[in-house]
């Protein structure tokens, strides 16, 4: 880390809003008026700027002790819109009447050599989660990164690691966590108020596919060659990389696991949550005959009878809770118990007996990691140098389930697994699609 960082950081770990008056700079040096001094504020860039980038842009600009000094995206038109808008924000904001200190890039390797930058929000397609994260640790940046955190499970651990290495502030965008009523479902589960979990229904759509795709000629302004990175090439179709509303890549298995990596990350992390396993996982999944597989139709089971479980399939998790995840029209998480049930979902949550919801947890009680705000306490940790409360672990753990849920649908067989050693047991074939190779010149 440069020493300039080190000074930073040390700063950073040391304060709270605004403190310590030898790192003070005047607002008036730089003709704008804030709350907070400039040297006092984290300074943010965000590559990836489609969709959930340009959310997180939006959400970024509303925090006072935060500065957002760089955008990145391959696509010029949308990363110097977002810059304009940005210094557009940030001039209302502070009367100045002009403003520039937003800087575009292409590259993230760019933005990674400013020694003037705190963190980085990564909201790039999945196939390029691993390599920007790794290298924003390895360069003393603080990372937040969309979920799912990988597209495979050796790339999530390989973050896990350079984020244990280089002591990273690793959020993973798992944002569920920060929602009171996720919260207070896993916390009335961990605690016995439903008895003993028997079942937990999610919903969760389709696994990618192979996708064949017709030449068309690239766009201007858009470098192709830049977004495709590590996965194997492919010509340029606008159905690959997606319109702005409609993520195509999702649907394909050279960059993503499909919805099954895409919702599975919101919801079988609540299901990791819900059932305290954190630091584990399934140790079987079961895939459901072919015929019966118009949508992809998770079911996560424990115990043996697992031949009795079709059309669903099911991750086993090796102790006394059944889960199984089910295709009924709700898009959320349903813990079913011997003593009652809990449903939720965003805003929603419903519990039998309906006095559970409003039942007020004892001392005793497990009280789960509370967050309001998945990004600001990703800031309060950049700050305190916390663990966040879906870090780096948490997101790999969570995108393992997924990504086995997806190898054995891909396969069309049962797949058992080691939560402890982190492999595939028996299976030498299944074990190759833990990982990919990269495309030259892409390596980790």
């Amino acid at each position: 880390m440069r020493a300039s960082q080190t000074s930073r950081r040390t700063f950073l770990k040391r304060a709270g809003a605004c403190a310590l008056a030898p790192y003070f700079v005047p607002h008036t040096a730089l003709g704008i008026s804030t709350q907070c001094a400039p040297s006092e504020r984290i300074n943010l860039a965000v590559i990836g700027l489609k969709k959930m980038g340009g959310a997180h842009v939006r959400n970024l600009l509303g925090f006072e002790d935060v500065q957002v000094v760089a955008v990145c995206d391959v696509r010029r038109d949308l990363r110097e819109a977002t810059r304009g808008s940005v210094e557009q924000y940030y001039a209302a904001r502070h009367k100045a009447g002009t403003y520039r200190g937003c800087d575009s890039y292409n590259e993230y390797e760019r933005v990674l050599e400013r020694e003037d930058l705190d963190a980085v929000v990564i909201a790039v397609p999945d196939h390029w989660h691993a390599l920007i994260a790794i290298a924003a640790c390895r360069a003393g940046k603080d990372v937040y990164c969309e979920k799912p955190l990988s597209r495979t499970v050796g790339e999530a651990r390989a973050m896990v690691r350079a984020a244990q290495r280089y002591g990273t502030v690793f959020q993973t965008g798992s944002q569920q966590r920060s929602s009171w009523e996720f919260r207070r479902a896993c916390e009335l589960v961990r605690n016995g108020y439903i008895g003993q979990v028997k079942t937990v229904h999610v919903e969760v759509g389709p696994v990618s596919q192979e996708v064949y795709l017709p030449a068309e000629p690239i766009p201007p302004g858009f470098d192709y060659e830049r977004w495709l990175g590590p996965a194997p090439w492919a010509p340029y179709n606008r159905l690959r990389v997606g319109s702005y509303y409609d993520d195509g890549w999702r649907r394909i298995r050279d960059y993503s696991g499909g919805k099954m990596t895409d919702w599975g990350a919101h919801h079988f992390d609540i299901v990791q949550w819900g059932l305290g396993m954190d630091e584990s996982g399934p140790v079987e999944i079961i895939p459901p005959p072919r015929r019966q597989r118009t949508e992809p139709i998770p079911r996560i089971i424990e115990g043996t009878g697992v031949s009795q479980l079709d059309p669903s399939w099911g991750l086993s998790y090796g102790y006394a809770n059944e889960v199984e995840v089910i295709k009924d029209g709700r898009n959320g998480v349903l813990f079913v118990g011997t003593e009652g049930r809990i449903e939720v979902n965003r805003g929603h949550l419903r519990t039998w007996p309906e006095s559970l919801r409003d039942h007020r947890l004892g001392p005793n009680d497990m009280h789960l990691y509370r967050s309001s705000n998945h990004c600001q306490n990703w800031l309060e940790c950049i700050r305190t140098r916390r663990r966040p409360i879906c870090d780096a672990e948490i997101g790999c753990r969570s995108a393992t389930v997924c990504h086995l849920g997806a190898i054995a649908l891909w396969l069309d067989r049962t797949i058992r697994w080691d939560p402890v050693a982190e492999r595939i047991v028996g299976d030498e074939y299944a074990a190759r699609w833990l990982d990919r190779p990269m495309r030259a010149p892409y390596r980790l």
